[in-house]
């Protein structure tokens, strides 16, 4: 019962939890952790062994061997549990910081960028015509990248509000261009000012793309039992766009050699459910206002 307990304080929210995670990576994850626990390995130092997994996978890829397709596959997964075990590790020895959660962002783009540029040449040397590949892969790509900025908002908003903790996302948007301002000024600092960029970038990405839900929708002066009854479910629709399940809808391609079916399955079927979605969410958002007194 202790282990269960202390699995469950390693979670964020079961609520904003992807299935696959719950059930596989972050068990797996957790057992890592127990091990690791006694020593000095940090979750930063977790954070660079999952990169490296991820890039060493993302560069198989571009061999075209379906034997090496499956060893991409493993450590891809690899990747996925060590990539949820930094921030159990963090929230356990309570030793997170906000430049790690910045660097276990960025190290998923670089893996996710490393994959499907290793797609692409695979394509390049299995395929007769590539330029279509690679341009349906540039598209799967966006697809992807535009997915994982809505799960990633609609799950923070949820935690903020549900769990009535303070939003500071604009706050910090303002304390990184600060703190990169000062590096500019300084000189050097090349590394972090690299990571913390790619995270400004992103960020204002994710505002770009949903200023319209909250344009219409007063959602911090939603109460929070009412908007967990009227989001929880839509949540959990929108996390099987998550990375994890994408990330596992990729992994079960390569084992079975056939990123074609990837790649069409991100453009059409994750597509037209994002956008059903959305228009969902939108209608939430806006059922959530108050009445307008005329």
């Amino acid at each position: 019962m202790k282990w269960f307990d202390e699995y469950r304080a390693s979670l964020k929210m079961i609520e904003v939890e992807e299935y696959l995670d719950l059930v596989f990576y972050r068990p797996l994850a957790f057992l890592l952790v127990k091990a690791i626990y006694p020593t000095s390995l940090t979750p930063n130092q977790l954070t660079v062994i999952a990169l490296v997994c991820g890039v060493i996978g993302g560069v198989l890829f571009g061999f075209g061997s379906p034997f090496l397709l499956i060893i991409a596959a493993v450590l891809l997964v690899l990747y996925d549990v060590i990539d949820c075990s930094d921030g159990m590790l963090a929230r356990l020895k309570k030793n997170g910081t906000r430049t790690g959660r910045i660097l276990d962002g960025v190290a998923d783009y670089i893996v996710l960028a490393t994959v499907y540029v290793g797609i692409g040449i695979g394509f390049v040397r299995s395929t007769d015509d590539p330029a279509l590949w690679w341009g349906l892969l540039i598209a799967a790509a966006a697809s992807n990248t535009v997915h994982a900025i809505l799960v990633d908002y609609y799950r923070n908003l949820f935690l903020d509000i549900v769990l009535q903790r303070k939003s500071t996302f604009e706050e910090d948007l303002d304390a990184f261009e600060e703190e990169v301002a000062e590096m500019k000024r300084e000189g050097g600092h090349y590394f972090d000012r690299l990571i913390i960029g790619i995270y400004l970038r992103y960020s204002r990405l994710q505002r770009n793309l949903t200023s319209g839900q909250n344009e219409h929708a007063e959602l911090p002066q939603t109460e929070p039992d009412e908007y967990y009854r009227r989001n929880r479910l839509i949540l959990r629709l929108w996390l099987l766009l998550g990375p994890t399940t994408q990330l596992t809808f990729l992994i079960v391609c390569a084992f079975f050699n056939r990123m074609d079916i990837y790649i069409i399955g991100m453009i059409s079927v994750a597509n037209l459910w994002a956008i059903v979605l959305y228009l969902i969410q939108y209608r939430i958002n806006l059922n959530a206002l108050p009445a307008k007194s005329s």
